[in-house]
């Protein structure tokens, strides 16, 4: 690789590096590993959840129907025992006097009474001076706790109510009676806050062991990932071993489960896979060995062949007339044959990785110039290429390639046919254009196949099938490619870029010298 091309690659590394940081953080964000502790820490936060709110209601249910039960029996058994001895328009000083006896109770709440004295003077009394007052007490409950009982048979004239308020920041249970017979009304605030705070506790409680359930789900869940991911681990390894080329990849197998069925029918795949491809690849051997030595003993009565039709072809124009046509198509037979056995010898040289590149520093537009003058195509083309284009490159190769698709424009493509030549950064570019039909748009992945000949919309071609072939695999050996399409206006483009200081070489390593195969 040349200076320039290095520079080029050093300058993109940033943007490669932060695309393959994101591709990382993605992976991390959506990999099985993390999506199975999101699952057990979810399930588990929902069962600890619902536990705990469950848990939660039924323990809140229970302490406040219990504090709640106490209050109003210990209520209304000291309703009865005190307001209810008293007469039915008793004097504020008794009715005050019931109240601190209401209110002396162990349940600790305030009581308010309000009766009507002898006179009709409506009297109310408290407990405890720094307690609640009447307006503390909802209208409902007010309007319930006088409302007289419509029920027939039961004994009860008026019944006891309560409801639960917040007052000040402070909850209470508030309840109400009135003494049977028309006596006092009275009212009890009990105080809920001790159970507020027991029920706070609780929850607090509830809420550090949903944690600590969230937090042994998620180490569950990561026991839980390493042990199925191990093998999964394990399992893209290998794939990723075999679709290397490492075909005796194999995985140890232990235990009955789906993993390890999972193993043994990668193992069977990969067994099968390596037979076949053994297949395939003494077939291929086969394949190239015979179509080398099949060039090669060709080659031999080739040669003679074509001594005898080059004599015959001199001697063409003083031949009989009815001769003198079967003598120009052997002629013309035998330099095609000839050209499809050293295609085919090229072939087999790339195929069987001998094929080498034997590099000089050349000015680009003369070898385009003596590559169309040697073929005597100078009139048929219009050429632009600026002299001074000076490419490391392999001469015979170069030539090869700009024969093909520049004779494949001529011998498919309508007139004119441009070849135009330009430096582009690092790389070499040429471009041959024709003012034909253009390519059908099936045909264009199959242009660069060998032996492929679809050509409905132009001439019937008489080549082999190995011309735009051959070329690419020039192309690629010195590092480049070639690149086929319809130019916007009509007509093909084959696009040439090759890398000014010579192939790859690994692709391409230089050959020792007298040591040369072409």
């Amino acid at each position: 690789m040349n200076p320039g091309q290095h520079e080029h690659t050093t300058e993109d590394d940033p943007a490669e590096q932060r695309l393959n940081g994101w591709r990382s953080r993605l992976l991390r964000l959506t990999s099985l590993r993390l999506r199975l502790v999101a699952v057990f820490a979810a399930v588990a936060l929902a069962a600890a959840v619902s536990a705990s709110g469950i848990a939660y209601w039924l323990n809140r249910d229970a302490v406040l129907t219990r504090a709640q039960n106490a209050a109003l029996n210990d209520f209304r058994a000291s309703m009865t025992r005190n307001a209810g001895s008293l007469p039915r328009h008793p004097s504020c000083d008794k009715l005050a006097e019931a109240t601190r006896s209401i209110g002396a109770s162990t349940q600790n709440y305030q009581v308010i009474l309000i009766g009507t004295g002898p006179d009709g003077e409506r009297c109310a009394t408290k407990s405890s001076s720094d307690g609640l007052s009447l307006d503390a007490v909802p209208p409902s409950l007010r309007k319930a706790v006088e409302k007289r009982n419509p029920k027939q048979g039961d004994p009860a004239e008026y019944h006891l109510y309560w409801q639960r308020i917040t007052r000040g920041g402070q909850p209470y249970l508030v309840g109400g009676a009135k003494v049977i017979g028309g006596g006092p009304t009275g009212y009890m605030f009990k105080s809920l806050e001790a159970e507020r705070k027991d029920l706070n506790s609780l929850a607090w409680s509830l809420g550090i062991a949903t944690a600590l359930a969230l937090i042994g789900a998620a180490l569950l869940a990561q026991a839980a990932a390493s042990t199925v991911l191990r093998p999964v681990a394990r399992l893209g390894d290998a794939a990723r071993r075999l679709g290397e080329g490492k075909l005796d990849t194999r995985l140890r197998v232990t235990g009955t489960d789906e993993l390890a069925e999972l193993s043994r029918t990668f193992n069977r795949t990969a067994e099968r896979l390596e037979r076949r491809v053994d297949e395939l690849s003494q077939r291929e051997a086969a394949s190239r060995r015979f179509v080398a030595d099949m060039s090669h003993e060709l080659r031999t009565p080739l040669t003679a062949i074509t001594a005898v039709t080059e004599v015959l072809e001199d001697e063409a124009d003083s031949l009989d007339p009815m001769i003198a046509p079967a003598v120009r198509l052997v002629v013309s037979e035998t330099k095609r044959l000839g050209e499809l056995v050293e295609n085919l010898m090229e072939v087999t040289r790339f195929d069987a990785g001998t094929a080498r590149l034997v590099e000089d520093a050349v000015d680009v537009s003369d070898m385009v110039t003596a590559c169309m003058d040697t073929r005597a195509w100078l009139d048929a083309v219009d050429l632009d290429a600026p002299r001074g284009i000076i490419a490391r490159l392999d001469p015979r190769r170069l030539d090869v390639i700009l024969a093909n698709l520049i004779g494949n424009a001529l011998k498919h493509g309508g007139s004119p046919v441009r070849v135009k030549v330009r430096q582009d950064g690092d790389e070499l570019v040429v471009e041959v254009a024709d003012n034909g039909p253009g390519i059908p748009e099936d045909v264009l992945p199959h242009v660069f196949d060998r032996f492929f000949k679809a050509d409905a919309s132009r001439a019937r071609s008489e080549g082999s099938g190995l011309g735009l072939s051959i070329a690419l695999e020039n192309a690629h050996i010195h590092g480049g490619g070639i690149t086929a399409a319809n130019a916007p206006g009509g007509g093909a483009v084959f696009t040439l870029r090759l890398p000014m200081g010579g192939g790859d070489d690994d692709l391409a390593p230089e050959p020792e010298e007298g040591n040369v195969s072409t």
